[in-house]
């Protein structure tokens, strides 16, 4: 009798409406929410997509396959895939990666940035005082490829980032000079300019504390001259932490580290500016004179350009004056020697004539405030037997764009023995400025 009380009780609640809705309730919830779990297998839902339009007009490469297969048949050269090699189209802007960052962190730097110089550069007072000196007569065209080694130095000592208290300096500036060593007879070669070099730096960490206090990384040096390369090779601290200002700039260098040193641009003495050319002037397309011993890469270019009668290359000097060549043409070519660097792209960029870059592995010199695709073209070694169809692809409208860019970054690559704003001194220094903010011990 008792359990059959409590089944009548038990039915009793599961039919009270109030229990009766709320079972239908639940099962109502379950069902909507199975549906929308799963009917999009079976229906496609309408979702809203949200587009982000640019401000700029977005771009399609032109089909140049025309104009390319009409370049194959006059010149009789294989040209496979060659739309991988059509540059870029014409973007908006000039030729900076943002200006306004930049010109606002150099407008700081201006005002913040301190560089000590260690005495030897000033009082010269032992017998290698030529190695520490300024050059007599920076632009002694004899100087030729080793003017902005020679340059930094005397820009530094006449700017006003030079700092009187050491301990107020971002970093601290080894002045001694590779080219000047490179022509003392008694160092001269490569083995006794590192020796000479690592002696110099042990006897400023011994004279001074400022070396300790980094281990060496708010230091720099400066060169421009090839032996510089492996001056710090005996000097674990030298090449290891302090920085190498140099127009050696190359990825591919053992000594060269991209994340720590700084490309320098590397510099033809020249006291004055030479009159512009306009563009519908340049009636040659390509202009390049060089010598070809040890440098396969300009061998290729000669071998597959040099009887072309659209372009003047020429092995060793051309037959008429070398800036006629980048005053009269369009494009001229800075072709990988001995090293990835040379003064063709500064002389380029001089008589405005844009720079055509064959060097791979070149750390290009202010590539963190400049984009170099908008003034110069940069071809890769193995593509040499394409270079004109990759030139001549260049629209009008392109290479005038390019001009224009060229014009703004000239006065990056002037040297000026008071520095000017924005001046190859500047812009290296600037690079520095980046680095600044290294820990240090306390000095001793």
């Amino acid at each position: 009798m008792g359990r059959t009380r409590e089944l009548g009780r038990r039915r009793a609640i599961l039919h009270h409406p109030l229990v009766l809705m709320g079972l239908l309730v639940l099962i109502l919830t379950s069902a909507a929410a199975w549906f929308f779990e799963y009917t999009h297998l079976l229906f496609l839902w309408p979702v809203p997509v949200h587009l982000s339009i640019p401000n700029q007009p977005l771009y399609i490469v032109p089909n140049t396959s025309t104009h390319f297969e009409e370049e194959e048949e006059e010149e009789e050269i294989p040209m496979p895939q060659i739309k991988k090699h059509v540059p870029p189209p014409r973007r908006q802007g000039g030729p900076y990666h943002d200006w306004e960052l930049f010109r606002s962190d150099f407008e700081d730097m201006m005002t913040h940035l301190k560089i000590f110089v260690y005495p030897d550069a000033i009082n010269g007072s032992n017998s290698f005082k030529d190695a520490f000196l300024p050059h007599r007569n920076p632009f002694d065209p004899r100087l030729g490829n080793y003017f902005s080694e020679h340059m930094f130095k005397i820009s530094l000592l006449n700017s006003s980032l030079l700092a009187t208290n050491p301990r107020e300096a971002h970093f601290f500036f080894l002045p001694f000079s590779i080219n000047a060593l490179r022509n003392d007879p008694r160092v001269r070669s490569e083995a006794s300019i590192s020796e000479f070099v690592a002696r110099y730096t042990d006897a400023m960490s011994r004279d001074y504390g400022f070396w300790n206090a980094s281990w060496g990384s708010d230091h720099f040096y400066v060169c421009c001259h090839s032996v510089g390369r492996d001056a710090a090779s005996r000097h674990s601290g030298l090449h290891t932490n302090a920085i190498q200002v140099t127009c050696s700039a190359s990825y591919f260098q053992r000594l060269y580290m991209a994340h720590k040193d700084v490309a320098l641009p590397q510099v033809w003495p020249r006291s004055s500016e030479d009159p512009i050319t306009p563009p519908e002037l340049r009636k040659r397309l390509v202009f390049f004179a060089g010598r070809l011993k040890n440098s396969r890469v300009r061998q290729e270019l000669i071998a597959a350009w040099g009887n072309d009668t659209s372009m003047n290359i020429f092995s060793g000097s051309a037959p008429f004056p070398y800036e006629e060549g980048f005053r009269n043409s369009r494009y001229c070519l800075h072709v990988k020697g001995y090293e990835v660097n040379t003064a063709r792209i500064s002389d380029a960029l001089h008589y405005c004539c844009i720079p055509v870059i064959v060097s791979n592995h070149y750390d290009l010199p202010f590539a963190n405030v400049l984009d170099w695709s908008k003034f110069s073209v940069i071809v890769n070694h193995g593509d040499i037997p394409l270079l004109k169809s990759i030139l001549v692809s260049i629209s009008k409208e392109l290479y005038l764009d390019m001009f224009q860019n060229l014009l703004q970054v000239r006065k990056h690559f002037r040297w000026h023995m008071t520095p000017r704003d924005y001046d190859s001194f500047h812009m290296t220094v600037y690079q520095l400025w980046l680095k600044r903010g290294v820990h240090r011990l306390s000095f001793l």
